[in-house]
C-alpha cells in the first residue's frame, strides 16, 4: 500500500540528503521508469479511447458534419454502434504501452546524462532537454507509424468489414506499405516530432514542479504520493502541451489521414507540415489549427492523471524497497 508522504515523521521530512550520496539516492533506474510507464499506458488506453476517436473525427471534419464533442460522440454511437467509439483500440493500446515504455525509460536515460556527476542535480534546462529528447525518440520510433494506422482506421465510417477499406490494424499497415511504401507509415513525422518533443519537455518539467510545489515530493526521497495526489499533479501537467502544440497535432492528423496516391478526400492535398499549416489557415482560418483542442484537453490531462497514478506507485515501491531499505 502506498504511504502518504504527509504521514512520514517530521524528522524524516527535514533530514537533508548529503551531497556525497545524493546522486545515488535520487536516480531511479530507467528500466523501473519504463515498466511504470508501460503499465500506466495500458490503463490509460482502455479508459480514454472514445475521446481519442472523437478528437480524430473532429479534426478530419472539414464539412461541419459534427456540431461538437457531444454531437460527434452520439452520432458515432447511433449510426455506427457503441463499439465504434473504441475503433483503433488495439493499435492505440499497443502504441501507448510501447510509447510510455520508451518515453519514461529514455527520459530517465537523458536525465542521467544531464545530471551533475558530483551532486546528482539536474537543472531545469536539463529537464526540458531530457523531455524533448524522449519526445523526439518516441515520435520517430513508435508514435508516427502507430498513429497512421490508428487514424486511418478511425476515419472509416461504418461497421461492415465488406464496406471498409482497412479490415483491421495489421491489414491497414500491410495495405499502406504495399500501396505507399514503408515510408507511408511515417506520414506526418515532422509535426509529430515537434508535437511530442514539446509535449514531453513541458510535461516532465511541469509534473516535477507540481510534485514539489503541491506535495513537497522530490524524486528519490523514499516517499510515495497517494494516487489522488499523483493524479492532480499529472492532470495539471497535462494541460500545457496541448495548448502549445495544437497546430502540429491538427497537421499531423491531416497528413496521416491522406494516402500518397489518393484517399477519401480526393488525393494528397497537403505536401508537408508547413504547406499544411499555411493551407489550413488560408482555407479554414486560424482557429482551425486548434481544432480538436477541447477533446485533446479532455483526453490528455485525464490520461496523464491515470498514467502517473499508476507509474508513481511502481516507482514509489522501488524507492521504498530498494533505495531506502
Amino acid at each position: 500500500m502506498a504511504t502518504d508522504y504527509a504521514s512520514a515523521p517530521a524528522s524524516s521530512k527535514k533530514q537533508p540528503i548529503s551531497s556525497s550520496n545524493k546522486k545515488h539516492e535520487v536516480v531511479i533506474p530507467p528500466y523501473v521508469k519504463a515498466i511504470s510507464g508501460s503499465v500506466g499506458g495500458i490503463v490509460e488506453a482502455c479508459c480514454l479511447q472514445p475521446i481519442d476517436v472523437i478528437k480524430t473525427r473532429l479534426q478530419l471534419d472539414r464539412g461541419g458534419h459534427y456540431k461538437g464533442i457531444v454531437h460527434c460522440g452520439t452520432s458515432i454511437a447511433q449510426h455506427e454502434g457503441i463499439r465504434a467509439l473504441w475503433k483503433g483500440l488495439t493499435p492505440f493500446a499497443t502504441h501507448l504501452t510501447l510509447k510510455y515504455t520508451l518515453r519514461m525509460g529514455s527520459n530517465a536515460v537523458f536525465q542521467v546524462l544531464f545530471r551533475d556527476p558530483q551532486t546528482g542535480h539536474i537543472t531545469p534546462a536539463g529537464r526540458l532537454a531530457s523531455g524533448f529528447g524522449a519526445g523526439v525518440l518516441e515520435a520517430l520510433a513508435i508514435v508516427t507509424p502507430f498513429e497512421v494506422v490508428k487514424i486511418r482506421l478511425q476515419q472509416q465510417r461504418g461497421l461492415s468489414l465488406d464496406l471498409l477499406r482497412y479490415k483491421g490494424p495489421v491489414h491497414c499497415a500491410a495495405t499502406i506499405m504495399r500501396e505507399e511504401g514503408i515510408l507511408g507509415l511515417w506520414a506526418g513525422a515532422a509535426p509529430t516530432v515537434m508535437r511530442n518533443g514539446i509535449n514531453q519537455s513541458a510535461m516532465f518539467t511541469a509534473k516535477n514542479a507540481f510534485d514539489i510545489l503541491l506535495w513537497n515530493k522530490h524524486e528519490g526521497d523514499g516517499r510515495t504520493l497517494q494516487p489522488w495526489q499523483s493524479m492532480i499533479s499529472g492532470f495539471s501537467a497535462g494541460f500545457v502541451g496541448p495548448v502549445c502544440t495544437g497546430p502540429f497535432d491538427v497537421v499531423k492528423t491531416r497528413l496521416m489521414a491522406q494516402s500518397r496516391f489518393g484517399d477519401a478526400f480526393g488525393g494528397p492535398k497537403y505536401k508537408g507540415m508547413f504547406h499544411a499549416i499555411g493551407l489550413i489557415y488560408k482555407e479554414e482560418g486560424l482557429f482551425a489549427l486548434w481544432r480538436g483542442l477541447l477533446p485533446r484537453l479532455m483526453r490528455i490531462p485525464p490520461g496523464q492523471a491515470i498514467m502517473w497514478a499508476v507509474a508513481d506507485q511502481i516507482t514509489g515501491f522501488y524507492e521504498r524497497s530498494v533505495i531506502h531499505t
